[in-house]
């Protein structure tokens, strides 16, 4: 692709640059996104927008001092200036051992196709269209539903070249597609708010429009008439699109920043069991059409299939070259962030790990931000359902759940099959033997 051989050409230029101004090593991102956006909100256009965004972001090294520097703007002048500014930061920062570039030795070398591109061809007018099907679907679903907060569609591609001065050039593109709704009904008790949404790099994966509208007036409805509950302890059921938080707290908890910082609960815990033991998450990187799918990480290191737990216990962290140097480790090929986790589904549905809760909390909604990586202290607003004999039986809202990061790891007592492809987190619902839920007193 044309685009992507000029990105490249940018960033090796602007290698050669930051070598002749002295630098012992650099690298460089250049990257062009281009998305359309659309929203309407009952039956009428909200938003149109186009936007073309282009970057280049490069990091040049003195030794062991480190610069950084981007510009929005790929005119060679820009980039002269950009430079030279990150040059000149780089010669007034302190030296940091841990500074530089990844291992020759780990960079990638093969460089799959990975099904990642699919652009979307569709006008605003018709986007407009199809984002009006997904909300009138909603709102004909019952009557009860009397408002919406809009719906959306948006479309994206993103073309990225990465080199660095060891003479690593990779390129990748990819596309992201979501559609999504939410609405508002009343009746007696008051009014209520749900949503539902799909994301793809596929448009032809989408589920069907009216179907998207459907279900977001389906979670709407169950909604109304939602109460409080005392406090009490008792299981706690998160389904896929909440217990991917989950297992991204956990992330979080073994990835370098916070472990060389000593910022986690999880430090030092690598050969130690974290989770039950016939639990596995996995690292997969190269799934195609996979959300988080990418053969290399930002620093050019090539990804591959890599166990993160194993029957239950911590086989490795979440690193970058920096983090790794920090604590005396090899980089994991995670520079930018982690790809695709799989953790491993077991063999009942929704349904059944309803039966297996028998009376407990379902929780599908999580607010704020009250988990403490230090500690491992979790407590977040709630809502859901109520769940006895296996039923659900009433929606619940205005609620705390509560326990310890530490606890809740060890105490899933199952992985559901109803996998949620949405996220570069693939999991099912997680059920959790007990956790405190807060309410009235």
């Amino acid at each position: 692709m044309a685009e992507l051989d000029r990105l490249a050409g940018i960033a090796e230029d602007v290698i050669r640059r930051c070598r002749a101004k002295g630098a012992s090593e650099a690298d460089v991102a250049a990257s062009i996104d281009a998305g359309l956006s659309v929203g309407v909100r009952l039956g009428e256009v909200e938003t149109v927008e186009r936007t073309r965004d282009r970057g280049v972001s490069l990091t040049v090294y003195f030794g062991k001092r480190k610069g950084s520097a981007s510009t929005a703007d790929l005119d060679p002048k820009s980039i002269e200036q950009t430079v030279e500014h990150a040059c000149a930061i780089a010669r007034h920062t302190e030296e940091d051992p841990a500074n530089g570039l990844a291992d020759p030795a780990l960079l990638a070398k093969d460089k799959p196709d990975l099904d990642l591109w699919h652009p979307w061809d569709i006008s605003p007018q018709e986007a407009i269209r199809l984002a009006v099907e997904i909300e009138d679907a909603g709102r004909a679903f019952d009557p009860r539903i009397d408002n919406s907060d809009g719906a959306s569609v948006q479309v994206g591609a993103s073309l990225t070249a990465y080199a660095n001065s060891l003479g690593f050039v990779g390129t990748e593109r990819g596309t992201h597609h979501s559609l999504s709704v939410a609405l508002i009904a009343e009746d007696a008790n008051g009014m209520q708010r749900d949503y539902w949404y799909d994301s793809v790099r596929a448009a032809g994966d989408f589920i069907p429009a009216a179907q998207l509208g459907r279900k977001a007036a389906e979670r709407t409805i169950a909604r109304l008439g939602a109460r409080r509950l005392s406090t009490r302890d008792c299981p706690v059921l998160f389904v896929p699109e909440v217990a991917r938080s989950l297992i991204g707290n956990f992330l979080s908890a073994v990835s370098g920043g916070a472990l060389y910082r000593r910022a986690s609960f999880l430090v030092d815990h690598v050969g130690k069991p974290v989770f039950p033991e016939w639990m596995q998450l996995v690292e997969r990187p190269r799934i195609p059409r996979g959300h988080g799918s990418t053969a290399f990480d930002a620093e050019g290191v090539a990804t591959r299939d890599s166990d993160l737990i194993k029957d239950g216990v911590l086989a490795r962290y979440i690193l970058g070259s920096y983090s790794a140097r920090k604590l005396g480790l090899q980089s994991t090929g995670n520079a930018g962030g982690i790809h695709n986790v799989v953790v491993q589904p077991g063999s009942d549905d929704f349904a059944a790990l309803l039966k297996r809760m028998h009376t407990g909390l379902l929780v599908t909604e999580l607010m704020g931000q009250g988990v403490s990586l230090i500690t491992g202290d979790y407590s977040r607003g709630a809502s859901g359902f109520w769940v006895e004999n296996g039923e659900i039986v009433y929606p619940v809202e205005e609620i705390t759940i509560a326990a310890n990061l530490r606890d809740m790891f060890q105490n899933i007592a199952a992985v559901g099959r109803d996998v949620d492809p949405r996220s570069h987190i693939l999991t099912g619902s997680i059920l959790l033997e007990r956790m405190t839920v807060a309410g009235d007193a």
